[in-house]
């Protein structure tokens, strides 16, 4: 799809998650606000990356949520990854241009899109834009390693359970009364394409969790009532998130360039 007029870029949230574990240095941030970047909205449900499609971009959520599928013969999705606002969903792409794999928007999606002509100049010119990038490449690595082990060695409770502990720690989920809250526009259907279940096995899980006074989930949004319980039961460990670095833990291999 060829670029159109360039959006004014808000390349400040996804600044500022390289920074929550990358060192850069003032001109290195310069170097990521400065990109070229292209508004697009996405209807819901829609796949804004086709299966094999070549891409000149990478895609970088503004508003709503993503997700990540692959398919089987008969056309069964499987969806191997969600994305949120801040993150870049194919940073990928600007290494190996030919997916294999899709993108879909999950809800009505606001997306820009930056070329990787200008990543890769950037990444070019600043070794450590390079690597902030890499590290964030690792963060998406290892989420996928986690479902993997979700969809495969744990049951209906616990997968749900993790699932919902990632994504309220992915959205830095605010306190409500107690309560853990925040907005998850995905479907019951979208559920079953994650944790390999069906919408009804789904519908039946999340009804337990509620009756358990673990969580509820309605009308977009997710109540977590009791964090610790439900962490216990979906195996959680957030050290994968690499969401709590300290600013003196975060690493940093090539040498500032003022």
């Amino acid at each position: 799809m060829p670029f159109q007029t360039p959006h004014q870029p808000n390349l400040r949230r996804f600044l500022d998650r390289l920074l929550s574990r990358s060192v850069l240095s003032d001109r290195e941030q310069q170097a990521i606000l400065d990109l070229p970047a292209y508004v697009a909205q996405v209807p819901a449900n829609s796949d804004f990356v086709r299966m094999g499609e070549v891409v000149d971009h990478a895609c970088v959520i503004v508003e709503g949520i993503a997700g990540r599928f692959g398919q089987n013969a008969n056309g069964a999705r499987q969806i191997t990854a969600l994305h949120i606002a801040g993150e870049m969903a194919d940073l990928h792409s600007v290494v190996q241009p030919k997916g294999c794999s899709a993108l879909q928007a999950l809800s009505t999606l606001t997306i820009l899109r930056v070329p990787h002509r200008a990543l890769r100049a950037a990444a070019g010119r600043y070794p450590a834009v390079a690597e902030a990038l890499w590290r964030d490449s690792s963060v998406d690595a290892a989420i996928l390693s986690q479902w993997v082990v979700n969809v495969g060695r744990r049951d209906a409770r616990t997968r749900i359970a993790h699932l919902l502990c990632e994504m309220a720690t992915r959205y830095k989920a605010y306190r409500n009364e107690g309560d853990i809250v925040f907005e998850f526009p995905v479907t019951q259907a979208h559920l079953a394409d994650v944790t390999g279940l069906t919408p009804v096995h789904v519908n039946r899980t999340l009804k337990g969790l509620r009756e358990a006074g673990l969580a509820i989930m309605a009308d977009r949004m997710v109540r977590i009532l009791d964090w610790e319980e439900l962490a216990i039961l979906g195996e959680f460990e957030p050290a994968y998130l690499q969401t709590d670095i300290r600013p003196e833990e975060r690493l940093r291999i090539v040498r500032i360039v003022q």
